[in-house]
Formats: structure tokens, C-alpha cells, sequence
């Protein structure tokens, strides 16, 4: 069975149908196998920390609560046994790996089948290449907006490990990539869509003209007052902009004439210390001419 992908340029450009390696693409689908795959891949994501104190481990209970015979009461050796309060805990969990085996013919073979799967739904998609000098998001998010495919998930498969594919793509919360030669079957089942470079399959596709498709560019913050303006048209704006120039006009001038009262100010209290001196002066002098009275 020969499978056919959608080819398309790394904007989304759509381009010649590729076919598929008939080796890995040949229609097997093993479901048993499948679930064996994914429950180990789940499994071994587990860091299996879980853990509980038995008696040995408790502090405290060095000695027996009371006395064996005597007192009437049950016979206890330590108040750390598992049926008293603050006990130790029997058959609790400790400290384990989850870890499962799946031998490589396995894994393989059910890496196959989820790859088939996807085939059978028309879900894979081929890219020519990733040339990314820099990592740009913005590229990406083009290239599933170009596709469709905005709102599933998706799986870029690279061809070897790519940095800034991967940092370009890390950032969208439904889009992961991998290196084709690292992709489980799990991440193929997780995804919607597959799409993989051509050079990971043996496909050596040249790259051809866009067919105006760009790169979305940022747009450029304007200021508040410009974004305003912009908003409004005719006479209300420039009504709006004579508001503007009287208020200012008027803070400039409340401002440049706050000063003169306070030197004014200053001047006042400044002349009524001083009178109050020179009396003060003139006191001191009529008591020392006054003679002075003579005690009995």
C-alpha cells in the first residue's frame, strides 16, 4: 500500500505530492503493540517518590509505655506500633522505579504503526526544509496558520536536531519538535497533524518561489497621544487639541507665578521679626537709665 503526503515550502506554499518510503509506510497498524508502547512511555515518566516511615523509622518508642503485668491494661511494647496514634505505617509505599522494558523490534514496530495511522487519515505533511538562522515564532505560527492547522496539535519532525526550529516552536502551546530519529510512538498518537521535513525520509526537495506568502511583521507600538488622535476626526479633534494647548498654556503660567507670593512672604515675616527687635532695644535702654529703688 503506497501512501501519497501534501508537500509544501516552510510557508506554507503548496507544493508537489511526495510519496511516502514504502518501507515505513506500508499500511501496518499493531493496536496490542501500540498500548504496550504508550503504557511504557507513560510509565517510565514516573519519578516514583512516594514514600511512608514503618515502626523502625519513627522516631520515639525506645521503651515500653508501661510496665508488662499489673496494670490491668493490654501488654505494649512501644508507642510507635502501627495501631497507635503517630505509628508507624505497614505495607505503605516506598521509593520505586516504574520503569518498563519494550525490546527495540517493539518500539519499532509500534513506531511504525502510529506513523501508518496518521498516514491512513491523511495527517502527515511533508516540509522541503527548515532554514531558520534565528529562532522566530512568528515563522512557525505562518506556517500553521498557512496550513490550517492552528488550532490542533501538531508534531514537526526535523531532520537531525535543529535548535531554533525547536526554539522556535516551544513557545505554542499545541505544537511539538522533535528530531525525526527521536520521536516516540506516543508523541505520534499525541499529535493531530505530522508535519516532517523532507530530508528526514530521503526526500531531497528544492526549494522553490513563494507564492505571497510573508513572514507577519510586529507592528510598531504607537504613543497613547497618537493612538487618541488617531481615533478621532473632523472638528472634535481639533477641539480637543485647543483644550489640550489651553490646559498647558495655563499650568505653564500657574507655575511661573507661584513664586512671587512666596517671596512676598517672606518679606512680610521677615520685617515683623525686626520690630519687634528694635522695641525690644529700646526697653533694655529705659531700664538701665531708671534709678534704681533702694531695699529697706
Amino acid at each position: 500500500m503506497a501512501f501519497e503526503a501534501e508537500t509544501f515550502t516552510a510557508l506554507g506554499t503548496p507544493r508537489t505530492a511526495v510519496p511516502l518510503p514504502g518501507e515505513l509506510f506500508d499500511g501496518t497498524i499493531n493496536l496490542p503493540v501500540m498500548h504496550q508502547a504508550v503504557k511504557a512511555f507513560r510509565a517510565n515518566q514516573r519519578q516514583g517518590n512516594a514514600a511512608t516511615k514503618i515502626r523502625k523509622y519513627v522516631t520515639g518508642g525506645n521503651q515500653k509505655p508501661w510496665k508488662q503485668k499489673g496494670t490491668g491494661r493490654a501488654r505494649q511494647g512501644s508507642t510507635r506500633a502501627p495501631h497507635w496514634v503517630g505509628g508507624g505505617t505497614v505495607f505503605g509505599p516506598t521509593p520505586r522505579s516504574y520503569a518498563q522494558y519494550v525490546p527495540r523490534q517493539v518500539r519499532a514496530l509500534a513506531r511504525k504503526s502510529a506513523l501508518n495511522a496518521r498516514a491512513r487519515e491523511g495527517a502527515v505533511k511533508v516540509i522541503d526544509a527548515f532554514h531558520y538562522d534565528a529562532p522566530h515564532t512568528r515563522r512557525v505560527v505562518a506556517l500553521l496558520a498557512a496550513l490550517g492547522v492552528s488550532d490542533k496539535k501538531v508534531l514537526i519532525l526535523t531532520d537531525g536536531a535543529q535548535p531554533n526550529v525547536y526554539l522556535s516552536g516551544r513557545n505554542i502551546p499545541l505544537v511539538q519538535v522533535l528530531p525525526y530519529s527521536d520521536v516516540s510512538t506516543y508523541h505520534i498518537l499525541w499529535s493531530d497533524v505530522v508535519l516532517i521535513e523532507s530530508s528526514a525520509i530521503g526526500h531531497a526537495l528544492e526549494p522553490v518561489a513563494e507564492t505571497g506568502r510573508a513572514v507577519p511583521a510586529r507592528k510598531a507600538k504607537a504613543p497613547a497621544q497618537a493612538k487618541k488622535a488617531a481615533g478621532k476626526s473632523g472638528p472634535s479633534a481639533a477641539k480637543t487639541a485647543a483644550k489640550h494647548a489651553a490646559k498647558h498654556a495655563a499650568k505653564k503660567a500657574a507655575k511661573k507665578a507661584k513664586p512671587a507670593p512666596a517671596k512676598a512672604k517672606a518679606g512680610h515675616q521677615a520685617a515683623g521679626k525686626r520690630a519687634p527687635a528694635a522695641g525690644a532695644k529700646k526697653r533694655s535702654a529705659a531700664k538701665k537709665a531708671a534709678p534704681k529703688k533702694k531695699r529697706s
